[in-house]
């Protein structure tokens, strides 16, 4: 599979919109080195009958990408309208006239060997990609239990999106692919669920809806935030954030995963135990489409959300 998605025409790099095959840095990166950098995820959607593509959530997403880079002592020059501005010209260079993937990132530059965060520079970067689907199954995720703990949140912030982090979502990603599985849930430190291996969780039990609170090591997600706007406000559900303990999810009615990469999928099966009947219950089923609404613009009283990139004149 690796080296078949499409890579973009152009990057943002070292302040400026280039040729992607020029945006390189050296071997002895210090975040190559010591994975010493932050990044965000941001989906870009195309409405075919307004030729228009909306970026879902932009100012949210940087503002959680500058805390995640304060975190790692990452200081940044702009702001978020700047990084706003800054992602809607690299999406008008790329031409994308379909869903995309854009991915920013803040590193530690300085080509050096030595593990500190401090009198290190800083640098960022920014590219998008089309994108579809995370989970090829996500009507119907078959997932497992990861043998891995999610990170803890006193050893590396959980809260933010390290790049050294993610070795742990890739150790339980690729066992639970290679055993099979379309993802895995993830334990913390004192046995609750946390997330699958990049994405929140949401549990529906009789009638109510639960998912872990962000100070059990999870992700602050923005799409985990819209998902509960979206089930309080407009489905009318209830939704507690509070601990999930293991036995939870093999008597729930319906469990969803949920996140900027895999959007909105259903989990029908944890190991060898269907969930519910099985198949995509009601409640996963109502707020998908209602978030797929949202995303391209079709809900009006949310596209405040959403910010177009092209004037109107520019794709016809």
């Amino acid at each position: 599979m690796a080296g078949q998605q499409q890579k973009p025409k152009f990057a943002f790099f070292e302040g400026q919109i280039v040729p992607f095959a020029d945006a390189k840095i050296s071997v002895m990166t210090h975040a190559l080195n010591y994975g010493t950098g932050v990044f965000g995820g941001i989906r870009a959607y195309w409405n075919e009958e307004e030729e228009q593509l909306f970026i879902f959530r932009p100012q949210d997403h940087f503002e959680r990408f500058i805390q995640s880079a304060s975190l790692m002592r990452i200081s940044l020059p702009y702001s978020v309208e700047n990084l706003v501005d800054m992602l809607a010209e690299l999406l008008r260079a790329e031409g994308f006239r379909e869903n995309c993937y854009i991915r920013p990132l803040a590193y530690k530059s300085t080509e050096m060997i030595g593990v500190r965060l401090h009198d290190v520079d800083d640098e960022f970067t920014m590219f998008g990609v089309p994108f579809g689907a995370y989970i090829p199954n996500e009507d119907g995720a078959h997932v497992c239990f990861s043998a891995w703990r999610r990170v803890d949140d006193n050893a590396i912030p959980a809260r933010g999106k390290i790049v050294g982090a993610y070795a742990n979502s890739a150790l339980i990603k690729s066992d639970a692919i290679l055993a099979g599985f379309d993802e895995a849930l993830v334990l913390n430190q004192e046995g609750h669920v946390t997330e699958a291996s990049a994405a929140n969780i949401f549990v529906v039990r009789k009638g109510v809806v639960y998912t872990p609170p962000v100070q059990s090591d999870v992700l602050e997600g923005i799409v985990r935030r819209t998902i509960i706007d979206l089930l309080r406000n407009d489905l009318g559900m209830e939704v507690i954030e509070r601990d999930i303990d293991r036995t939870e999810i093999y008597i729930a009615d319906e469990i969803m995963l949920c996140g900027t990469g895999v959007q909105v999928a259903a989990i029908t099966k944890v190991e060898h135990r269907p969930i519910g009947s099985g198949r995509m219950g009601q409640v996963t089923r109502r707020v998908r489409d209602l978030f797929f609404d949202v995303v391209t613009g079709r809900v009006e009283k949310y596209r405040d959300w959403l910010t177009p990139v092209y004037m109107p004149e520019a794709v016809r």
